[in-house]
């Protein structure tokens, strides 16, 4: 005669519905702090719902998404949750301002083999300061426990960003000419590009969080959380319109895959070596990994994590314009003709 088996709940299967419903109350008064005009209704529901502000005559929805790549491995080693939400709202934000763009609101994805409240709550707080940093409202998300998914204390993040501009206003690189001069808006460090070699390289120099870096916690300058570049540049584009022709955010790829892309074919972004002093950070990295120069401006940002291309005789007054927002800006270079088989940037 069979026994009678214990009856299975979703706790035994490893789910925790009493935890992601806690984690559900602490991320409520997270996305209140970042409710702005439009939002009709946020967290709880099906569906978040969201109105398109009736400012915009001609209103063209910008999406983007992206996540916190191998950056993470670090947050997890290190116990540093706190800012990769930050990370996460900045890929997707700067990545949709690049085409003039205003982020309208932020969804996120959290999903985990075992969730800790605790520690989802840390990375949370982080995406809902992003999206205050960067105007955006936090309206919706999902949090995925999945056991045997991911190894105990590891998570994935991904997010997604939908932003407007008026049609007419679409910046898209068109108008870029010879001539013309590209600034580039300085970095807060490695942002989340190019970890798998920066591990590689903590990894050969045996460097870990809490060695001293030139003052400062090695930890604290690795896991510096990415620049969100949204209200300085938006309210730089609505002084000086189109002169601002292109925008490039410097991620994957670094300054050399980047910034062609805002770059019509037969024009070159001849960018100068001197311009910029290239961050401790960076150097440090270089050398003890023997990175090469052409390597180090494909992997990492460098130092620059957005570049701005505009006309010769307006680049003082729109750089100034910057520095009095809180960028620092650099005059990396300018604008050439090229050839059809010659890079489309070059760092000289």
């Amino acid at each position: 005669m069979t026994q009678p088996q214990t009856p299975l709940t979703y706790r035994d299967a490893g789910v925790d519905i009493d935890a992601g419903d806690a984690l559900v109350d602490r991320i409520k008064p997270m996305a209140a702090r970042t409710m702005r005009d439009g939002v009709l209704a946020g967290i709880g529901g099906f569906g978040a719902l969201f109105e398109v502000p009736k400012r915009y005559r001609e209103p063209v929805l910008v999406s983007g998404t992206d996540g916190v790549g191998t950056k993470l491995k670090l947050a997890f080693d290190w116990q540093r949750h706190d800012t990769v939400g930050i990370d996460l709202v900045a890929m997707s934000v700067n990545d949709i301002l690049v085409q003039g763009a205003e982020p309208l609101f932020f969804l996120d994805y959290f999903a985990c083999g075992r969730l800790s409240v605790d520690v989802a709550s840390r990375v949370v707080d982080g995406i809902a300061r992003g999206c205050e940093l960067s105007g955006c409202a936090l309206i919706g998300g999902e949090t995925a426990e999945m056991p045997g998914m991911y190894p105990d204390g590891e998570y994935d993040l991904a997010g997604f960003a939908v932003g407007a501009a008026e049609k007419s206003r679409l910046i898209d690189g068109k108008s870029i000419v010879p001539g013309d001069v590209v600034l580039g808006l300085a970095s807060s460090g490695a942002h989340s590009n190019g970890y798998s070699l920066l591990r590689k390289i903590l990894q050969r120099a045996g460097a870990g969080p809490d060695q001293d870096f030139h003052g400062q916690p090695l930890g604290d300058v690795v896991m510096a959380p990415t620049r969100i570049y949204v209200k300085p540049v938006l309210a730089t584009i609505a002084e000086f319109g189109p002169a601002i022709k292109g925008l490039a955010h410097i991620t994957g790829g670094g300054l050399l895959d980047n910034v062609p892309r805002i770059l019509q074919p037969g024009l070159q972004a001849c960018l100068h070596r001197d311009a910029w002093q290239m961050p401790r950070l960076f150097s440090w990295l270089q050398e003890q990994g023997g990175v090469a120069d052409s390597e180090m401006h494909r992997v990492f940002n460098c130092g620059i994590g957005m570049v701005v291309v505009v006309p010769a005789d307006k680049a003082g007054a729109i750089a100034a314009a910057l520095r009095a927002r809180g960028e620092s800006v650099h005059t990396l270079g300018e604008i050439r003709a090229c050839g059809e088989s010659d890079p489309q940037t070059i760092v000289d």
